[in-house]
C-alpha cells in the first residue's frame, strides 16, 4: 500500500481530523472509507489496500475518536459535515463513499444530504432497515459460551477496567462478528489491542440519534440518493442479511450482494471476493 501522507485536516469548526491518503491518481473515482463504531477509530487500512492500486483512497478517524481531536459535538449532521469538509479539502468534485457497520449509516446520511457529491455508495456490513438488533443479539449469544456471556456482562458492568480487562472486554464483544469460528478469537484479540480508547459518549449519543429515526423517514431520505448503491453483506455476519437487503431495495439504484463464508469483516475472510465487488461497485458510477 502506497502511503502518500497522514495528516490532520481542520473541519469548519476547527476540530482536526486525522486522515490517511493512499494509492495513486488514476482514471477511477477517489474513495473515502468511513469506519464504524460509533466511537471507534479507522481500522479500514486492509480495505484501502484492496483498492488503492490505481485510485486515491482516503481514511480518517471520526471526531473525538482515535487520533482526531476531542469533540463534544456528536451528531450525525456534524459527522456528515466533517465528511464534506474532507471532500472539499482534498479537492474532489465527487467520490465513492464506502462505509462499514455504523459507518454505513454515516455514508447513507452523507449521500442523502449531498447526493450530487457521491459517485458510488457502498454500505458494507450495514444494519439495514428494520429490527436488526433482536436477531443480531440472538446470534451473538449463540456464538458465545455461557461462561463467555457471563464474563462479558461482568466486564461491561464495571465502571473502570484495567488495560488487560479492556482488551478482554473488546475481544469478548467482537469475536462473535466473524464467520470463521476457528480464527474469530485471534482476529478479535488483534483488533482489541488497538491503543485507542473507545469514545462511549459518541457511541451512546450517535446510536441513540440513529435509533430515533422512524423507518419511513429513513426510506424517504434514501429516495434522495441518486448514486448507484451496492449493499455488501457477509452471509455469516450476525447482523441479519434481511435488513441489509431491505435497505438495498429502498435505494433507487440499490442492489444487495451477499458474500458467502464471510462475517462482519469480509476483508479478513474473503478479501479477493470483496475486492472484486468493491471495484465493480465503484465502476457502476
Amino acid at each position: 500500500m502506497n502511503i502518500w501522507v497522514t495528516s490532520w485536516v481542520a473541519a469548519d469548526d476547527g476540530v482536526r481530523l486525522w486522515t490517511a491518503t493512499t494509492g495513486a491518481p488514476g482514471a477511477s473515482w477517489p474513495v473515502v472509507l468511513v469506519h464504524g463504531g460509533p466511537g471507534l477509530w479507522d481500522y479500514l487500512g486492509p480495505v484501502a489496500q484492496l483498492l488503492d492500486g490505481n485510485r486515491v483512497v482516503h481514511r480518517f478517524d471520526q471526531r473525538g475518536c482515535g487520533r482526531s481531536d476531542p469533540s463534544d459535538d456528536q451528531r450525525v449532521a456534524r459527522a456528515v459535515a466533517d465528511l464534506e469538509c474532507l471532500r472539499r479539502h482534498f479537492g474532489h468534485e465527487r467520490w465513492a463513499v464506502i462505509g462499514h457497520s455504523f459507518g454505513a449509516t454515516l455514508a447513507l446520511a452523507y449521500a442523502w444530504t449531498h447526493p450530487e457529491r457521491v459517485a458510488s455508495l457502498v454500505p458494507l456490513g450495514s444494519t439495514g432497515l428494520g429490527d436488526w438488533r433482536t436477531p443480531a443479539r440472538a446470534e451473538h449469544a449463540r456464538r458465545a459460551s455461557a461462561q463467555q456471556r457471563a464474563r462479558l456482562a461482568e466486564l461491561s458492568g464495571r465502571e473502570r477496567r484495567s488495560a488487560e480487562e479492556e482488551r478482554e472486554f473488546r475481544t469478548l464483544a467482537w469475536f462473535t462478528d466473524h464467520a470463521d469460528r476457528e480464527r474469530a478469537w485471534a482476529w478479535a484479540a488483534q483488533d482489541a489491542a488497538a491503543p485507542h480508547a473507545i469514545n462511549w459518549t459518541a457511541n451512546r449519543r450517535l446510536a441513540r440519534e440513529v435509533d430515533s429515526w422512524p423507518e419511513e423517514t429513513v426510506r424517504a431520505r434514501c429516495r434522495r440518493i441518486t448514486a448507484p448503491a451496492t449493499v455488501v453483506h457477509g452471509a455469516g455476519d450476525p447482523r441479519p442479511a434481511a435488513t441489509a437487503a431491505a435497505l438495498a431495495a429502498a435505494l433507487p439504484h440499490g442492489r444487495f450482494v451477499p458474500i458467502p463464508d464471510a462475517g462482519h469483516h469480509p476483508w479478513r475472510e474473503q478479501p479477493s471476493v470483496l475486492r472484486a465487488l468493491l471495484l465493480r461497485a465503484i465502476r457502476r458510477a
